[in-house]
């Protein structure tokens, strides 16, 4: 019997996105899966129910009468009953800010995967479903904040006067407020943002944004690349930073949240009080509580003339798109639980079990932590560090310099017999061998290939003086001239092919797709 996927409408009020779309439904149906889509599932993300059609989905009435089931926001309690039984529901589910939500889920013998608890590990970052909605969402905190702003976000030089670029602080520099810096610096505001985690400095200032810290020093570094809360000292610092930082401002956009608590108060009234008249604060943390204390989740409110945005649908109004990136990160999810037309929940799959709440109605506990890998033993004390190996010389490269200080003597002492020239011209080369033996001896071998760039630079030198001594006098000079012009054309060539060579290699060992990992507040 094939398996079905259904794809309900969301009942949420304001909520347009939905849980596939028709190329991922395509990828589905390939896997030999069929896929059920309530009817008008995607009109309010700009989807027609004849494109799902077209996508080879059944339309349907009773989308939760499946053996699978992909959702956006968590079920209702109606919704719940209505679950096949034994069925797995995928979607976001926060069960602490959903109360009844496990029992109703339990009653029905389901299973049930919570898309917010998808480990944060690099194999998992394609069904992170978090970060690439929090991506939507910092852009469109921007977009929201720029329409409310009464002004330019850049400067602006008008035969009616100049305006300077409006300042932005963004408190977060996770993915939603690296995605906010980008966007706002993008419309050419002067943008400055914090975040309790250092490592988000270099992140911030690669998007030509001013990094703010504060005195304190304290890593803020949390589990899964979260931030964690901080002491009442460095609260309090923040605190002090943020009220001088509003009386320059004209748009806040917060994004902190911490895992399992209600969203941290960064913006408290007294704050608010310090933006001028005009100012705007949006508030992408509206939905769990608030970063500002006068926030109204889903509305907008005003004080002393500051607007504070309590949108909690910002990725929602971007829903063609949003639904996109959810129903990939979906279908990537899918591939955790088999190929072919079966499903298979593995409870040993790394990241299955930590997001899986209920099975087969049964809650489950948090998975065990796993021992982190040890430590890389130590070097022996004798053992050098690479960079002092690269530039100590090797018992051969010493060598080399005995010999050329060898050379040299003798040179000195056939000096008595020989013409000076001969004796000028030879103290030069043996000079240049062993200098140059000491120099690329004492590089390491991984290094030889850049060294190639210099090597051919010396030898088109080469090349030329060669020529030079060239006459047509069949004299020693000559034939040595010619020859090195030879030699050097052939150390030349031969640079140029390797260089090639290891280029083709490292374009071939490439990887096929870069992708990186966001951390800090969502």
């Amino acid at each position: 019997m094939t398996i079905t996927i259904g794809v309900p409408k969301e009942t949420l009020p304001g909520e347009k996105r939905v849980a596939a779309t028709p190329e991922s439904i395509k990828k589905i149906r390939e896997r030999g899966l069929a896929v059920r889509v309530e009817r008008g599932a995607g009109v309010a993300a700009g989807i027609s129910d004849d494109l799902y059609v077209a996508a080879g989905a059944e339309l349907t009435d009773a989308p939760f009468d499946s053996d699978v089931v992909f959702k956006v926001r968590p079920p209702s309690l109606d919704e719940c009953a209505k679950l096949k039984e034994g069925a797995l529901l995928i979607s976001i589910l926060q069960p602490l800010s959903n109360p009844g939500l496990v029992d109703a889920l339990k009653a029905r013998k389901v299973s049930a995967l919570a898309l917010e608890k998808v480990p944060r590990i690099t194999r998992a970052q394609k069904m992170d479903v978090l970060s690439s909605m929090a991506n939507l969402s910092g852009y469109r905190a921007v977009v929201e904040a720029a329409t409310h702003y009464q002004g330019f976000f850049s400067q602006q030089m008008t035969a009616a006067g100049t305006t300077p670029p409006a300042k932005v602080l963004i408190i977060g520099a996770g993915v939603a407020g690296l995605a906010a810096v980008g966007a706002a610096r993008a419309l050419g505001a002067d943008v400055r943002a914090f975040d309790t985690r250092a490592a988000a400095r270099e992140q911030v200032e690669s998007l030509g944004a001013r990094f703010l810290e504060v005195k304190i020093k304290e890593s803020g570094e949390g589990q899964g690349g979260y931030a964690k809360s901080m002491s009442p000292e460095f609260i309090a610092a923040e605190m002090e930073l943020f009220r001088v930082q509003a009386r320059e401002c004209d748009v806040i956009i917060t994004t902190a949240l911490v895992p399992g608590t209600k969203a941290p108060t960064l913006v408290p009234r007294d704050v608010v009080e310090c933006l001028k008249p005009g100012s705007v604060i949006v508030d992408m943390a509206a939905e769990q509580g608030g970063n500002c204390e006068l926030t109204r989740p889903g509305e907008i409110a005003i004080h002393n003339g500051v607007q504070i945005l309590g949108f909690t649908d910002l990725a929602s109004r971007m829903a063609t798109t949003s639904s996109k990136f959810f129903s990939m990160n979906l279908w990537h999810l899918l591939g955790e639980f088999g190929k072919g037309d079966s499903i298979n929940i593995d409870l040993e799959n790394d990241v299955v079990r930590p997001s899986l709440i209920v099975h087969k109605g049964e809650v489950l506990p948090p998975p065990p932590v796993k021992e982190p890998a040890p430590a890389p033993k130590p070097p022996p004390p004798t053992a050098k560090p690479a960079q002092q190996a690269i530039q100590s010389p090797t018992r051969r490269a010493w060598g080399s310099t005995v010999a050329g200080l060898i050379a040299i003597s003798v040179l000195f002492a056939l000096s008595r017999f020989a013409p000076s020239e001969f004796l000028e011209h030879s103290t030069v080369f043996v000079l240049a061998c062993f200098v140059g033996w000491q120099v690329v001896w004492s590089v390491s071998a991984s290094l030889h290939t850049p060294l190639m760039s210099v090597t051919n630079a010396i030898s088109g030198i080469i090349i030329i003086g060669g020529m030079l001594q060239v006459s047509a006098d069949l004299d020693m000079a000559s034939i040595l001239g010619a020859l090195a012009v030879l030699f050097a054309a052939i150390n030349i060539a031969g640079g140029f092919l390797v260089t090639k060579r290891m280029l083709k290699m490292f374009q071939q060992g490439a990887p096929a797709e870069k992708t990186s990992s966001g951390g800090g507040h969502r």
